[in-house]
């Protein structure tokens, strides 16, 4: 299906669930971002889940968020249990507003829910010629080393700066061995996950997606891997007023209340210390793209490269959408 076919449908969905016109297009806007970058985990995958949990009035499809301005650069925003990617994408839009301002942009954000994929609102940051971070917490997939029991998301990193090109640099990674959506997909299509990545709930190694859902995800880099899935826990919940420390409700699972999610933007202008960040940036990769390469290595891509080949080679294409998600979309439209 073409994209602004579904992205049309998709909107019209979010509609019919009580969202208003513009809060459907950001939404769809994010899913259909998501299925063109090739991140299928938090594509149309999810979409089902995002209305199931309005239905259960876990989502406030009519949230009156509240934005509160502690300084010219730091802002406050009670997201109202509203969708993540309405919560989202007020919350970097403010920092960016911020950050043109003063310098700098920092915006902490709680009562918001799941918002998709975190390098989507780093690069309304990097058009704008600006540097951003970004952290947002998770349901318990990964457990702290040492401990038996999940507590921590698989909380994602992310970090964007534009690059003097197009192509601007987008660190979007979470700290788990691959991303919780990824297993579900696999689970929902009955595949098999790569070994390494997970352990079932008697703490054996599994390929069994399925298994690998009840069981623990695995971090990257051991203990250092758990180290900064606590600190994004303590920089997304603690700080903003989030949920934290394991009591992210698992959007999929538990109905039993709002997610309470916290969000943290931190948005600044690249000429803080220089004035010819662009001219050194430039010359940072380029640097780097000059080393010697290994054997079968063409060229040395700095994060965000793949991602943006794909998004500008899947814009041209239709968009496969498989049999079962298909479904969820005829069932959420009649």
């Amino acid at each position: 299906m073409k994209p602004n076919k579904i992205k049309s449908i998709v909107k019209d969905i979010f509609i019919k669930h009580k969202l208003s016109a513009e809060h459907a297009k950001i939404c769809a806007d994010a899913l259909i971002n998501a299925e063109q970058v090739g991140a299928y985990g938090h594509g149309l995958s999810r979409l089902k889940m995002y209305c199931d949990r309005i239905k259960k009035k876990v989502i406030n499809p009519k949230p009156k968020i509240k934005i509160k301005n502690i300084s010219q650069s730091i802002s406050r925003i009670n997201a109202d249990d509203s969708i993540g990617f309405v919560a989202a994408d007020i919350g970097i839009k403010t920092a960016i507003k911020n950050a043109k301002k003063t310098g700098i942009g920092l915006v902490g954000v709680r009562n918001s829910g799941h918002y998709g994929l975190s390098g989507y609102y780093a690069e309304q940051a990097t058009k704008q010629n600006l540097v951003t971070m970004i952290f947002t917490n998770a349901p318990p997939a990964v457990a702290p080393h040492g401990a038996l029991k999940s507590l921590f998301g698989t909380n994602p990193i992310c970090f964007g700066t534009p690059t003097g090109s197009k192509v601007p640099f987008i660190l979007d990674t979470s700290i788990s061995m691959i991303n919780r959506g990824k297993i579900r997909v696999a689970a929902r299509n009955n595949q098999k996950i790569p070994e390494g990545v997970a352990l079932d709930g008697s703490g054996k190694p599994t390929t069994d997606a399925k298994k690998a859902l009840k069981g623990v995800q695995l971090p990257i880099a051991g203990f250092r891997g758990s180290g900064l899935a606590w600190m994004v826990d303590i920089l997304s919940g603690v700080l903003t007023g989030g949920n934290h420390a394991g009591k992210v409700k698992d959007p999929f699972d538990d109905f039993s209340g709002p997610q309470n999610i916290g969000h943290l933007f931190f948005v600044f202008k690249p000429n803080l210390f220089v004035g010819d960040y662009n001219k050194r940036i430039k010359e940072n990769i380029r640097t780097i793209k000059r080393l010697p390469k290994i054997k079968g290595v063409k060229e040395i891509l700095y994060p965000g490269q793949n991602k943006f080949k794909r998004f500008q080679m899947n814009s041209k294409k239709e968009i496969n959408i498989p049999a079962n998600i298909a479904e969820d979309i005829r069932l959420l439209r009649s």
